[in-house]
């Protein structure tokens, strides 16, 4: 999905500070840490000056392409938090590597993530799913710049489904009540059956499922991807699987 060109109003309001990172395309490096409220990370798209920054984004620009922002904290109370932060996050990209293998409290949520999920995060736009479908909540397992395979993995098992499951024709994958992707279903099968990157040996079990299938049509993507279907959970409910139009 392309990166958003502004940030509505409403959600401007909401987001608070928050400290993001410029990243090229190009190679994939962030190249830039900045921190602000409402539309600051926007800003950098028009500037002129001749930093090294800028002469990034140009360079960017010529290929054909644009810098992706990406949010690393969001919904900061204070500028001072923020500023922290965002001297974290330089000291921290300044090093060789990471080693972290646990995220931070309440990463999953205020943590990284494209500058649209989080426009989408705060939005909350409802829709109404129309299809015989699937809604697959991966709060525990998503994370901001999962690749295409992880996701599709995250989502398609391992579950505790029931018979109902053949009449869904796709499986939304849903973090914090907001659609992430849309599968087009193609065939239950045991957890186990096919290697995944969340069961790399393939360990079977009887009582679990995973689907496999392929990326729903664009227009379906496009209709639901960023759109919030929180309400179709019902609050305290810790199931992560909810049928609609069945």
């Amino acid at each position: 999905m392309e990166a958003p060109s502004m940030i509505p109003a409403d959600v401007a309001r909401k987001l608070g500070y928050y400290v993001y990172v410029l990243v090229s395309p190009l190679d994939g490096r962030v190249f830039y840490v900045g921190k602000g409220k409402g539309k600051r990370a926007l800003s950098h798209l028009q500037d002129t000056g001749r930093s090294r920054k800028t002469a990034i984004l140009k360079q960017i620009q010529r290929a054909g392409k644009a810098a992706q922002i990406e949010v690393i904290a969001h919904g900061l109370k204070t500028a001072d938090t923020a500023l922290r932060i965002e001297a974290a996050v330089i000291d921290a990209l300044g090093l060789p590597a990471l080693t972290n293998e646990v995220r931070g409290w309440g990463s999953r949520r205020f943590g990284r993530l494209p500058l649209s999920e989080v426009i989408a995060l705060y939005r909350r736009k409802r829709v109404r799913i129309r299809e015989p479908a699937i809604l697959i909540r991966i709060n525990e397992l998503y994370r901001g710049g999962m690749n295409e395979t992880e996701l599709y993995d995250a989502t398609r098992g391992i579950w505790k489904v029931g018979q109902e499951r053949v009449k869904a024709k796709y499986a939304f994958a849903v973090f914090e009540g907001v659609i992430r992707e849309v599968y087009e279903i193609s065939q239950w099968l045991h957890a186990g059956s096919t290697l995944s990157s969340r069961n790399p040996r393939g360990l079977r079990s009887s009582d679990r499922w995973e689907f496999v299938g392929r990326l729903a049509p664009e227009l379906l993507r496009r209709r639901y991807i960023n759109r919030y279907v929180g309400q179709e959970f019902k609050q305290g409910n810790q199931n992560p699987i909810r049928y609609v139009n069945l």
